[in-house]
């Protein structure tokens, strides 16, 4: 739920460039057309040639197993570069799995995205779910990166987080800073990102939810709907507070 709508006079920031960030010709076959049903969505959000440096963030609690087991986290990892390819020019996306803790990032690229789900995260134990260290690691490791483009984080998890009061604060502190939160729900009804949605109390409104109950039955394109459908309203208003230059 967007918080703080788009004033009339506030545009989106210049474009960097006119359409993909990553050249069509080191795209794999596997991801042209998920890079394709990105594309689109961002152009229906009026945001082709916007940059981002996108992550995303796995929730590895013990819930998610069987999301593991039949391959929809694969899948939204390569979703995630499908997005990536669009907007961030260096054709990776930083993973962080979380459970009862972050752990360090892996990079999934152009050339290794290929089952590094099923590659990396059984080296991740199976944990609790805690929203707020997973955050911290992402504020961490971005503003580390020296990147001048803002973050997209796309955050999934299936479950409500081991604090609230922590999460529902590095979300508030973290409205100030140039990273949009697009939250995945997997399964049932996810109350407590609908609180976040529609938390007060932040700078501008630096979050989205988009529910895929059953994600083997969400389309690439109803996803990257999803994920894009706020990022343009918040970009114009963050532009506009000095969040994003």
């Amino acid at each position: 739920m967007n918080l703080f709508r788009k004033p009339i006079n506030q545009q989106l920031p210049t474009p960097a460039g006119n359409g993909a960030a990553v050249s069509p010709d080191t795209i794999p076959t596997g991801l042209v057309s998920l890079t394709k049903a990105a594309a689109v969505s961002l152009d229906k959000q009026g945001l082709t040639g916007q940059r981002a440096a996108v992550y995303l963030v796995l929730d590895h609690s013990g819930s998610m197993h069987s999301y593991y087991q039949v391959g929809a986290v694969q899948r939204l990892a390569e979703q995630a570069l499908g997005l990536s390819a669009n907007l961030d020019d260096d054709g990776t996306v930083p993973v962080i799995y979380f459970g009862s803790r972050a752990e360090a990032p892996i990079d999934v690229r152009l050339d290794n995205y290929r089952g590094i789900v099923d590659r990396t995260h059984t080296a991740v134990p199976w944990g609790s779910t805690d929203y707020a260290a997973a955050m911290r690691a992402v504020i961490s490791e971005y503003q580390q990166s020296g990147a001048t483009d803002p973050a997209f984080v796309i955050f999934q998890t299936d479950g409500e987080p081991d604090d609230r009061a922590a999460a529902e604060q590095v979300l508030r502190e973290a409205s100030g800073l140039p990273i949009f939160w697009a939250f995945v729900g997997f399964g049932p009804r996810p109350r407590f990102l609908e609180r976040l949605d529609d938390l007060r109390g932040r700078q501008v409104d630096n979050a989205s939810l988009f529910h895929a109950a059953r994600p083997e039955r969400v389309s690439d394109g109803e996803l990257y709907d999803g994920l894009t459908a706020e990022y343009g309203a918040w970009l114009a208003v963050a532009a506009g507070a000095g969040i994003v230059r």
